[in-house]
């Protein structure tokens, strides 16, 4: 070993990368002092303005000889031609260069610091992004392989490759140890070694070809760190060439603490499967299972309320226990298999009630596949409210509630439809009254008094004759004009009271007995309470009421007439009372229309009708019907 320093012209011991040509010129990139050529035992440094960046921490040579310097400050090319550099003013996405690699078909690859993937292709750059699909924006490494397939090593987004534009992520998802590659080389067996924060990563190419075509969905890593005779498990980035691929094929890699190396050939794969057990089972923290080597838990049952599962389990593997990979799955919760690295416990949360079926199977060091592993039965028991009858049940009785509401909805539009009818009803039944009581009484009257005109116009020349005609006239006009009033008062909705009923009947029976010459006395109460009374029952029980005072004048040869009114909660009574000669003991005499017609009147309106002795001599009339209360 011969080392070289400040007395070989080095102004710095820092050396951030070594590169050697085929013409053995060496050249090496110093921290802050740029480009190096080692030659007659003297380092030469750099100083043309094209190459004036101080960091030069990535130097490549390609296929057809060319020199490619990554620096901080972008690329720089040295050909027969002379120097040329390249930065963002070209077309560079970046120009911090992290790594350099060339095809077969004389495309030049640049990863940048931030700015993605670059190509160089006659005198062109084309820039890729994650949007394009590369897994990251900062590149660590590129190395493009036999097979025309570049892999792209990125700062936490896993590895990259790139195949006919395509581009595919291979992640710690999907088996491998680290998202951050620090560094790549391909060994003499097809591998892809990949250096990380966490050790080194082997893979065979082949099954990181079928994981990119599909063919299976786990990669077979191994992993080497501090229990394989790494000094550390941190490699080192920022540099291009890092490891290195001897002539004896001995593979040489920088970690943090120097160098490491390994044989591939002396590499024996554990050709074992390894054995996987479950070891506890919690349920809400609480262990349930605790399994004894030898013993396999067969299931685990839930009961209802306790929503927490965790399964812990573990693999027998001693030759490299940290490297072991799993997967499981909780079919049917879970479709697909989850990865879960070197994770020892799955775990799960509020778990429908139902039958599950968990499996779980390790990958050895060397990919090896244990299909086996360990199962689970979990039961899960639902809550009384999750049982298919008290769904049953609650859906029945959603349905009743909702019958319910349909039949008090079309209930009430029947009985508004009801209510409507009945009013057109009333209305019609009001109407035709009125047209009656028009023509009986109002049709008559006139009819009278066209007569008794037509009888003074024949009658002109007797003078008696023509003044008692004109008195009939007379006569029947207050008559016609009372009847007149009364169709008014019955037909008018604001006189639907019993204040205003008492008072119309009142004052009809004080104008009629007056002029009878009969004396009368009225026993109202002071305050009349506010009660509606629909307008046939108000215009029935005055019909009656006029008819009973009628009556006494017609036929009872009375002197003297009490009228007075009592109230009860739901009915109201008028009592009709005179000193005349009364009804010889009989209430009623058959034939006698008048009476068995006010008696039918009040029945019609749901009210009563009876006729009596008075208390001393006479009659005594009573007229009751409903009345409703505000």
């Amino acid at each position: 070993v011969h080392s070289v320093g400040g007395q070989q012209g080095l102004t710095n011991l820092y050396v951030r990368t070594v590169f050697a040509d085929p013409t053995k010129r060496i050249w090496s990139g110093v921290v802050g002092f740029g480009l190096f050529e080692y030659a007659s035992g003297l380092f030469l440094q750099f100083t043309n303005a094209e190459n004036a960046d101080p960091f030069v921490s990535v130097i490549h040579q390609d296929r057809s000889g060319r020199l490619w310097f990554g620096t901080q400050g972008g690329l720089v090319c040295k050909d027969k031609t002379g120097w040329k550099k390249f930065t963002t003013r070209d077309g560079l996405s970046a120009d911090s260069v992290r790594a350099i690699a060339d095809d077969a078909a004389g495309n030049l690859w640049i990863g940048t610091e931030g700015g993605g993937l670059n190509r160089l292709s006659n005198g062109q750059f084309t820039a890729f992004h994650k949007t394009n699909g590369l897994p990251g924006e900062t590149i660590n490494a590129l190395l493009s392989d036999h097979d025309g397939v570049l892999w792209i090593g990125t700062d936490g987004g896993g590895l990259g490759r790139l195949e006919h534009g395509g581009f595919i992520t291979c992640a710690t998802t999907n088996g491998l140890l680290s998202d951050s590659i620090l560094y790549l080389i391909e060994d003499t067996r097809s591998n892809l070694w990949m250096g990380s924060y966490v050790g080194l990563m082997r893979a065979s190419k082949k099954s990181l070809n079928d994981f990119a075509a599909g063919k299976v969905d786990f990669i077979a890593c191994r992993a080497f760190g501090k229990s394989d005779g790494l000094l550390t498990s941190e490699c080192t980035k920022g540099s291009q060439p890092a490891a290195c691929l001897a002539r004896d094929g001995r593979l040489w890699f920088p970690t943090t603490k120097g160098l490491a190396s390994v044989n591939p050939l002396d590499l024996t794969p554990n050709t074992n499967r390894p054995p996987v057990i479950i070891e506890s089972v919690l349920v809400e923290s609480q262990p349930q299972i605790t399994n004894a080597f030898g013993a396999r838990p067969q299931s685990i049952t839930l009961p209802p309320g306790r929503e927490r599962l965790e399964i812990q389990y573990t693999s027998l593997n001693f030759s490299a226990p940290d490297n072991v990979r799993f997967k499981y799955m909780l079919e049917p919760h879970q479709s697909r298999w989850f990865q879960a690295g070197n994770r020892r416990d799955a775990e799960y949360l509020k778990l429908p009630p139902g039958n599950y079926f968990f499996h779980v199977i390790a990958y050895n060091e060397d990919g090896v596949v244990n299909q086996s592993g360990a199962t689970l039965a979990v039961i899960v028991l639902p809550a009384f409210w999750q049982k298919t009858s008290f769904r049953i049940l609650v859906g029945v009785g959603l349905l009743a509630v909702i019958g319910g509401f349909i039949y008090f909805f079309a209930t009430q539009r029947l009985q508004r439809e009801l209510a409507v009818l009945k009013q057109r009803e009333e209305l019609e039944h009001e109407r035709a009254r009125i047209a009656r009581d028009l023509h009986d009484q109002l049709g008559a009257n006139l009819t009278q008094v066209s007569l008794l005109g037509e009888l003074a116009e024949a009658d002109k020349d007797q003078p008696d004759e023509v003044a008692s005609y004109a008195q009939q006239i007379c006569s029947t006009a207050r008559e016609t004009t009372h009847a007149l009033d009364e169709i008014v008062w019955a037909i008018n909705p604001s006189n639907d009271t019993l204040e205003s009923l008492v008072n119309y009947a009142c004052k009809y029976a004080q104008e009629y007995l007056e002029l009878a010459g009969i004396s009368h006395r009225f026993e109202v109460p002071a305050q009349l309470p506010a009660a509606d009374i629909a307008p046939e029952v108000r215009h029935n029980v005055f019909l009656a009421f006029k008819e009973s005072v009628n009556n006494v004048v017609k036929h009872a040869q009375a002197t003297s007439v009490s009228i007075r009114l009592s109230l009860e909660p739901d009915t109201f009574t008028l009592h009709v009372e005179d000193n005349g000669r009364g009804l010889a003991g009989q209430p009623e005499k058959p034939g006698r229309n008048g009476l068995r017609n006010l008696r039918q009147r009040m029945e019609d309106v749901g009210g009563s009708f009876s006729i009596g002795p008075a208390a001393g001599r006479g009659t005594l009339v009573q007229l009751t019907a409903p009345l409703v209360k505000h």
